[in-house]
Protein backbone atom coordinates (compact mmCIF):
# COMPACT_ATOMS: atom_id res chain seq x y z
CA UNK A 1 0.00 0.00 0.00
CA UNK A 2 1.55 3.59 -0.93
CA UNK A 3 2.38 5.68 1.98
CA UNK A 4 -0.32 8.38 2.37
CA UNK A 5 0.56 11.91 1.89
CA UNK A 6 0.13 14.69 4.46
CA UNK A 7 -2.40 16.34 1.83
CA UNK A 8 -4.18 13.34 1.72
CA UNK A 9 -4.59 12.38 5.43
CA UNK A 10 -6.27 16.01 5.72
CA UNK A 11 -8.70 15.08 3.22
CA UNK A 12 -9.62 12.22 5.11
CA UNK A 13 -10.02 14.00 7.56
CA UNK A 14 -12.05 16.48 6.32
CA UNK A 15 -14.27 13.62 5.07
CA UNK A 16 -14.70 12.13 8.18
CA UNK A 17 -15.96 14.96 10.05
CA UNK A 18 -18.05 16.02 6.87
CA UNK A 19 -19.91 12.27 6.43
CA UNK A 20 -20.11 12.11 10.29
CA UNK A 21 -18.59 8.62 10.46
CA UNK A 22 -15.07 7.05 9.85
CA UNK A 23 -17.45 4.32 7.60
CA UNK A 24 -19.26 6.17 5.33
CA UNK A 25 -15.91 8.41 4.91
CA UNK A 26 -14.08 5.28 3.92
CA UNK A 27 -16.67 4.03 1.34
CA UNK A 28 -16.90 7.29 -0.19
CA UNK A 29 -12.66 7.22 -0.67
CA UNK A 30 -12.19 3.44 -1.61
CA UNK A 31 -10.47 2.72 1.72
CA UNK A 32 -11.25 0.42 4.67
CA UNK A 33 -12.70 1.33 7.87
CA UNK A 34 -9.26 0.99 10.13
CA UNK A 35 -7.33 2.55 6.85
CA UNK A 36 -9.68 5.51 7.98
CA UNK A 37 -8.82 5.45 11.54
CA UNK A 38 -4.63 4.92 10.82
CA UNK A 39 -4.50 7.79 8.87
CA UNK A 40 -6.32 10.02 11.10
CA UNK A 41 -3.85 8.77 14.12
CA UNK A 42 -0.82 9.61 12.04
CA UNK A 43 -1.83 12.89 11.39
CA UNK A 44 -2.30 13.46 15.17
CA UNK A 45 0.42 11.98 16.18
CA UNK A 46 2.39 13.93 13.50
CA UNK A 47 0.60 17.43 14.86
CA UNK A 48 0.79 16.35 18.36
CA UNK A 49 -2.59 17.01 18.98
CA UNK A 50 -6.00 15.28 19.48
CA UNK A 51 -8.24 16.40 16.75
CA UNK A 52 -11.61 14.68 17.70
CA UNK A 53 -13.66 12.74 20.76
CA UNK A 54 -14.58 9.60 19.21
CA UNK A 55 -17.74 8.02 20.99
CA UNK A 56 -20.52 5.54 19.93
CA UNK A 57 -22.51 7.91 18.53
CA UNK A 58 -20.79 10.99 17.52
CA UNK A 59 -17.56 12.86 17.02
CA UNK A 60 -16.88 15.90 18.54
CA UNK A 61 -14.28 18.13 16.98
CA UNK A 62 -11.74 19.81 19.31
CA UNK A 63 -10.40 22.95 19.53
CA UNK A 64 -7.41 21.96 17.66
CA UNK A 65 -9.59 20.01 15.14
CA UNK A 66 -12.03 23.19 14.80
CA UNK A 67 -9.17 24.69 13.31
CA UNK A 68 -7.51 22.26 11.22
CA UNK A 69 -11.07 21.49 9.56
CA UNK A 70 -11.31 24.89 8.93
CA UNK A 71 -7.62 25.61 7.41
CA UNK A 72 -8.18 22.11 5.62
CA UNK A 73 -10.89 22.65 3.97
CA UNK A 74 -8.87 25.90 2.62
CA UNK A 75 -5.93 24.11 1.41
CA UNK A 76 -7.68 21.24 0.07
CA UNK A 77 -9.64 24.01 -2.52
CA UNK A 78 -6.78 25.55 -3.00
CA UNK A 79 -4.68 22.29 -4.15
CA UNK A 80 -7.78 22.06 -6.29
CA UNK A 81 -7.96 25.25 -7.54
CA UNK A 82 -4.36 25.26 -8.84
CA UNK A 83 -4.57 22.12 -10.78
CA UNK A 84 -7.53 23.27 -12.70
CA UNK A 85 -5.93 26.52 -13.26
CA UNK A 86 -2.92 24.74 -14.64
CA UNK A 87 -5.23 22.46 -17.21
CA UNK A 88 -7.47 24.98 -17.96
CA UNK A 89 -4.45 26.34 -20.43
CA UNK A 90 -4.92 23.46 -22.57
CA UNK A 91 -8.63 24.63 -22.61
CA UNK A 92 -11.67 25.68 -21.38
CA UNK A 93 -12.88 25.30 -17.85
CA UNK A 94 -13.52 20.97 -17.27
CA UNK A 95 -14.54 18.61 -14.95
CA UNK A 96 -17.96 17.83 -12.60
CA UNK A 97 -19.83 20.72 -11.20
CA UNK A 98 -22.30 19.67 -8.53
CA UNK A 99 -25.63 21.90 -8.34
CA UNK A 100 -28.37 22.02 -6.19
CA UNK A 101 -31.37 24.21 -5.94
CA UNK A 102 -35.17 24.25 -5.70
CA UNK A 103 -37.97 23.61 -7.97
CA UNK A 104 -38.81 26.54 -9.12
CA UNK A 105 -35.59 27.92 -9.50
CA UNK A 106 -34.73 24.66 -11.49
CA UNK A 107 -37.10 24.78 -13.87
CA UNK A 108 -37.95 28.70 -14.58
CA UNK A 109 -34.57 29.65 -14.73
CA UNK A 110 -32.00 27.14 -14.40
CA UNK A 111 -32.97 25.03 -17.33
CA UNK A 112 -33.72 27.34 -20.03
CA UNK A 113 -30.19 28.78 -19.57
CA UNK A 114 -28.07 25.33 -19.62
CA UNK A 115 -28.12 24.87 -23.22
CA UNK A 116 -26.31 28.27 -23.77
CA UNK A 117 -24.05 27.19 -20.56
CA UNK A 118 -23.11 23.86 -21.86
CA UNK A 119 -22.71 25.11 -25.93
CA UNK A 120 -20.41 27.40 -23.89
CA UNK A 121 -18.47 24.91 -21.93
CA UNK A 122 -18.63 21.51 -23.50
CA UNK A 123 -16.44 20.13 -21.33
CA UNK A 124 -18.17 20.71 -18.01
CA UNK A 125 -19.99 17.92 -16.83
CA UNK A 126 -23.20 19.09 -14.56
CA UNK A 127 -24.85 16.63 -12.00
CA UNK A 128 -28.53 18.65 -10.75
CA UNK A 129 -29.59 18.16 -7.34
CA UNK A 130 -33.22 19.28 -7.01
CA UNK A 131 -34.96 19.54 -3.45
CA UNK A 132 -36.63 21.91 -1.75
CA UNK A 133 -35.55 21.46 1.32
CA UNK A 134 -32.05 22.82 3.03
CA UNK A 135 -29.01 20.83 2.05
CA UNK A 136 -25.47 20.41 4.10
CA UNK A 137 -23.83 22.09 1.01
CA UNK A 138 -20.34 21.24 2.54
CA UNK A 139 -21.25 17.84 3.71
CA UNK A 140 -23.06 16.84 0.57
CA UNK A 141 -20.13 17.87 -1.55
CA UNK A 142 -22.18 20.70 -3.29
CA UNK A 143 -19.69 23.06 -5.18
CA UNK A 144 -22.86 25.64 -5.94
CA UNK A 145 -26.14 25.73 -4.09
CA UNK A 146 -28.62 28.24 -5.35
CA UNK A 147 -30.92 29.97 -3.03
CA UNK A 148 -33.69 32.61 -2.45
CA UNK A 149 -33.65 35.45 0.33
CA UNK A 150 -31.77 34.85 3.39
CA UNK A 151 -28.83 32.48 3.17
CA UNK A 152 -28.62 31.31 6.76
CA UNK A 153 -25.21 29.60 6.76
CA UNK A 154 -22.21 32.31 7.42
CA UNK A 155 -19.81 29.75 6.83
CA UNK A 156 -20.23 29.41 2.95
CA UNK A 157 -19.23 31.70 0.44
CA UNK A 158 -21.85 33.86 -0.82
CA UNK A 159 -22.59 35.73 -4.46
CA UNK A 160 -25.77 37.88 -5.42
CA UNK A 161 -26.44 35.82 -8.90
CA UNK A 162 -30.24 38.18 -9.52
CA UNK A 163 -33.12 39.20 -7.24
CA UNK A 164 -36.82 37.93 -7.22
CA UNK A 165 -39.89 39.43 -5.45
CA UNK A 166 -42.62 37.41 -3.86
CA UNK A 167 -46.40 37.77 -5.07
CA UNK A 168 -49.45 35.99 -3.36
CA UNK A 169 -52.04 34.97 -5.39
CA UNK A 170 -55.28 31.85 -5.95
CA UNK A 171 -57.06 31.23 -8.89
CA UNK A 172 -60.43 32.76 -10.29
CA UNK A 173 -62.00 29.23 -9.32
CA UNK A 174 -60.81 29.55 -5.76
CA UNK A 175 -61.51 33.59 -5.35
CA UNK A 176 -65.46 32.76 -7.21
CA UNK A 177 -66.12 29.89 -4.57
CA UNK A 178 -64.40 31.88 -1.09
CA UNK A 179 -64.27 35.23 -2.28
CA UNK A 180 -61.58 38.02 -2.28
CA UNK A 181 -59.66 39.03 0.75
CA UNK A 182 -59.57 42.14 0.99
CA UNK A 183 -57.36 42.81 4.36
CA UNK A 184 -54.43 41.15 5.53
CA UNK A 185 -56.89 39.69 8.38
CA UNK A 186 -59.47 38.03 6.08
CA UNK A 187 -56.49 35.44 5.35
CA UNK A 188 -57.36 33.94 8.54
CA UNK A 189 -60.39 32.49 6.93
CA UNK A 190 -59.10 31.17 3.51
CA UNK A 191 -56.67 28.43 3.28
CA UNK A 192 -52.85 29.49 2.66
CA UNK A 193 -51.03 26.68 0.98
CA UNK A 194 -47.22 26.57 2.23
CA UNK A 195 -44.26 24.92 1.29
CA UNK A 196 -42.49 22.82 3.71
CA UNK A 197 -39.33 22.88 4.88
CA UNK A 198 -38.76 26.41 5.24
CA UNK A 199 -40.76 27.71 8.41
CA UNK A 200 -39.96 32.07 7.69
CA UNK A 201 -42.15 31.07 4.16
CA UNK A 202 -45.36 30.92 6.97
CA UNK A 203 -44.95 34.61 7.81
CA UNK A 204 -46.42 37.13 5.41
CA UNK A 205 -44.83 40.46 5.32
CA UNK A 206 -47.97 42.92 5.44
CA UNK A 207 -48.66 46.92 6.24
CA UNK A 208 -51.35 47.24 8.60
CA UNK A 209 -52.57 50.30 10.31
CA UNK A 210 -49.17 51.90 8.51
CA UNK A 211 -46.85 49.50 10.39
CA UNK A 212 -45.17 46.14 8.79
CA UNK A 213 -45.92 42.93 10.43
CA UNK A 214 -45.58 39.19 9.64
CA UNK A 215 -48.53 37.83 9.32
CA UNK A 216 -48.57 34.11 10.09
CA UNK A 217 -51.04 32.12 7.85
CA UNK A 218 -51.87 28.89 8.21
CA UNK A 219 -54.09 26.07 6.15
CA UNK A 220 -55.36 22.77 5.38
CA UNK A 221 -52.25 22.01 2.62
CA UNK A 222 -48.22 21.84 3.02
CA UNK A 223 -46.27 20.58 0.28
CA UNK A 224 -42.74 19.92 -0.34
CA UNK A 225 -42.32 20.91 -3.63
CA UNK A 226 -42.78 24.56 -5.18
CA UNK A 227 -43.81 23.00 -8.63
CA UNK A 228 -46.86 20.69 -7.23
CA UNK A 229 -47.92 23.79 -5.02
CA UNK A 230 -48.18 26.12 -7.98
CA UNK A 231 -49.93 23.24 -10.24
CA UNK A 232 -52.59 23.02 -6.58
CA UNK A 233 -52.82 26.92 -6.27
CA UNK A 234 -53.93 27.21 -10.09
CA UNK A 235 -56.66 24.21 -9.31
CA UNK A 236 -58.21 26.25 -7.30
CA UNK A 237 -56.89 24.44 -3.84
CA UNK A 238 -56.12 27.73 -1.55
CA UNK A 239 -54.07 30.74 -1.99
CA UNK A 240 -50.11 30.93 -1.94
CA UNK A 241 -47.17 33.46 -1.93
CA UNK A 242 -44.66 32.42 -4.84
CA UNK A 243 -41.30 33.60 -6.17
CA UNK A 244 -42.47 35.92 -9.09
CA UNK A 245 -40.55 33.72 -11.53
CA UNK A 246 -42.34 30.78 -10.33
CA UNK A 247 -46.04 32.15 -11.19
CA UNK A 248 -45.12 35.05 -13.70
CA UNK A 249 -46.68 32.20 -16.59
CA UNK A 250 -49.73 31.57 -14.83
CA UNK A 251 -50.18 35.12 -13.73
CA UNK A 252 -49.82 36.20 -17.90
CA UNK A 253 -51.97 32.95 -18.49
CA UNK A 254 -55.00 34.00 -16.01
CA UNK A 255 -54.73 31.15 -14.47
CA UNK A 256 -53.65 32.77 -11.37
CA UNK A 257 -54.67 36.50 -10.44
CA UNK A 258 -52.75 38.67 -7.56
CA UNK A 259 -54.05 39.48 -4.27
CA UNK A 260 -53.58 42.29 -1.37
CA UNK A 261 -51.78 44.18 -3.59
CA UNK A 262 -52.10 47.26 -1.74
CA UNK A 263 -51.12 45.61 1.49
CA UNK A 264 -48.62 43.08 0.68
CA UNK A 265 -44.87 44.04 1.50
CA UNK A 266 -42.89 43.40 -1.73
CA UNK A 267 -39.57 43.14 -1.12
CA UNK A 268 -36.78 42.65 -3.37
CA UNK A 269 -34.77 39.51 -2.69
CA UNK A 270 -31.29 38.00 -3.23
CA UNK A 271 -31.20 34.95 -5.78
CA UNK A 272 -27.21 34.15 -4.15
CA UNK A 273 -24.91 31.22 -5.41
CA UNK A 274 -23.39 29.24 -2.11
CA UNK A 275 -19.86 27.68 -2.46
CA UNK A 276 -18.30 25.94 0.35
CA UNK A 277 -14.59 28.00 1.03
CA UNK A 278 -12.32 28.08 -1.41
CA UNK A 279 -14.48 26.10 -4.32
CA UNK A 280 -15.12 29.81 -5.87
CA UNK A 281 -11.50 29.65 -7.19
CA UNK A 282 -12.48 27.06 -9.66
CA UNK A 283 -12.77 27.85 -13.14
CA UNK A 284 -15.77 25.59 -13.38
CA UNK A 285 -17.41 26.85 -10.29
CA UNK A 286 -16.18 30.71 -11.32
CA UNK A 287 -17.53 30.20 -14.89
CA UNK A 288 -20.80 28.80 -14.02
CA UNK A 289 -21.58 31.86 -11.17
CA UNK A 290 -20.15 34.44 -13.80
CA UNK A 291 -22.91 33.19 -16.14
CA UNK A 292 -25.46 32.89 -13.83
CA UNK A 293 -25.12 36.07 -12.72
CA UNK A 294 -24.90 37.72 -16.33
CA UNK A 295 -27.75 36.08 -17.96
CA UNK A 296 -30.01 37.52 -14.65
CA UNK A 297 -28.41 40.73 -15.18
CA UNK A 298 -29.54 40.92 -19.00
CA UNK A 299 -33.24 38.69 -18.65
CA UNK A 300 -34.34 39.48 -15.40
CA UNK A 301 -36.88 42.30 -13.79
CA UNK A 302 -34.72 45.35 -13.30
CA UNK A 303 -34.63 46.89 -9.44
CA UNK A 304 -37.59 49.08 -8.59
Amino acid sequence: MNKISSSEEIAIFVRVVETGSFAAAAEELALTPSGVSKALTRLEDRLGVKLMQRTTRRLVLTGEGETLLARGRDILAAIEAAEAEVTIARGKPRGLLKINTGTAYAKHRLAPRLPAFQSRYPEISLELSIADRRVDVIGEQVDVAIRTGGTGDSSLVTRRIGDMRRVICASPAYIARHGMPLVPADLAHHNCMLLTGFARLADWPMRVDGKIIELKVKGTITCDSAELLLDMACAGLGIARFGDFLAEEALARGELVPLLVEHHVVEVQPISALMPPGRQHLPRVRAFVDFLAAEAGRHDLPLS
